[in-house]
């Protein structure tokens, strides 16, 4: 498991950082994203959805991503 910690970034840098880390995370795999900007809630479970990923869930500033077998 990656983990990516974004607190003090404002979106779209979590964003950013989570799709550059998917890339070299093996498909079934989790990057889990600190983040306290309150867009990241959106912003997140946005790209997810737009990129085929699975949006596991949050917990307070973590997020937790899945790679599918979406785009990178």
């Amino acid at each position: 498991m990656t983990t990516l910690d974004c607190r003090g970034q404002r979106c779209p840098l979590p964003v950013i950082a989570l799709a550059k880390a998917i890339r070299d995370t093996p498909v079934g795999g989790i990057v889990r994203v600190l983040a306290d900007d309150p867009a990241a809630a959106g912003d997140i479970p946005a790209w997810c959805r737009m990129k085929g990923h699975e949006f596991v869930g949050r917990s307070g500033v973590t997020f937790e991503v899945r790679r599918s077998g979406g785009t990178t």
